[in-house]
């Protein structure tokens, strides 16, 4: 056997795993999560559209982090994006499109606030966008309606949230974004892990001192499937700008602020968003990180290797 034929061999392993591999679920991230797999993303800015979309198809990630907190809150661009996915794909392991989970302008603050605008959170999802993660998570009420805002009126009822707020007629552009009929897609578009069946992964950022203050009671509200600390605005709101950086290295005050988001993930069993890096990527999964940022393709092989995933990337 010569060198070159050593060297083909992985790839070609890689190539029959791909070929093999039959997705389970619709949410990419949400089947690696459910088998226990840390997760990986990258980003796109809102106003990224069809072309940008089927660059981004075959992503070396596992989500695309679709930023309109800062960026363009542009839903024609957004769908735009989610059709260039479908055009690009599918993905490697055989999904229709990567997952794509939106951060908004619409934040978590108070009940009245997300009462005023839970239009965004919708108009955001029915571009076929597959979940949310949402900014500044302060008040549990606030929350409640948020991942109302994501279930349809006669979706199964949960005794701590708000009935749903999705109405008759929502289904059809995202269906077609998805690749399945409006009443398939009536019954996937829900919370997951509320609904085992469910293929939204919605998310909160509790990134300042108020939110932190009520770290136990936003991580418990039903629906939600992962959350971050947000070390960046964290330290603007604890006045230590500079307090964040590389994990060994966090000031005092940040490391306690991190370590409780993370405890209150681990009791209510949701995934905890963390970067990661070349140094530290084997540390941060065992320590219980399983939405990993910042790493890249390369520290993102570690880590899959490392957990020795299935699904082809």
């Amino acid at each position: 056997m010569n060198r070159r034929t050593v060297l083909s061999l992985p790839l070609a392993a890689a190539a029959s795993r791909a070929a093999d591999y039959k997705p389970k679920r619709i949410n990419r991230a949400i089947e690696l999560l459910a088998d226990g797999q840390p997760i990986y993303y990258t980003g796109a800015k809102g106003g990224a559209g069809f072309e940008e979309g089927k660059k981004m198809a075959h992503t070396w990630a596992d989500y695309i982090n679709y930023e309109m907190e800062h960026g363009h809150l542009d839903f024609s661009a957004l769908h735009e994006f989610m059709r260039g996915l479908v055009a690009g794909g599918p993905t490697k392991s055989g999904h229709r499109t990567p997952t794509v989970i939106c951060t908004l302008p619409v934040l978590g603050v108070s009940k009245a606030h997300m009462e005023a605008n839970f239009w965004v959170v919708q108009q955001t999802l029915l571009t076929g966008a597959h979940g949310i993660l949402l900014c500044h998570a302060r008040d549990p009420e606030a929350i409640k309606t948020f991942v109302a805002a994501c279930r349809y009126v006669d979706s199964k009822p949960h005794p701590a949230l708000p009935e749903g707020l999705l109405g008759n007629g929502s289904q059809g552009t995202p269906a077609q974004i998805w690749g399945v009929s409006a009443a398939e897609y009536k019954k996937k578009a829900d919370p997951w892990p509320l609904n085992p069946d469910g293929e939204f992964l919605l998310g909160l950022k509790i990134e300042d001192r108020h939110a932190l203050a009520n770290t136990e009671k936003v991580a418990a509200v039903p629906g939600i499937g992962f959350a971050e600390w947000g070390p960046g605005d964290m330290g603007l709101s604890l006045r230590l700008p500079d307090g964040h950086g590389a994990n060994e290295t966090l000031h005092p005050e940040m490391a306690k602020a991190r370590s409780r988001v993370l405890a209150a993930c681990k009791a209510n069993k949701l995934a905890f968003l963390n970067t990661v890096r070349a140094n530290d990527i084997t540390k941060m999964i065992d320590e219980g990180v399983r939405i990993c940022s910042g790493a890249g393709p390369e520290v993102a092989d570690a880590g899959r290797r490392y957990t020795k995933r299935q699904m082809p990337w």
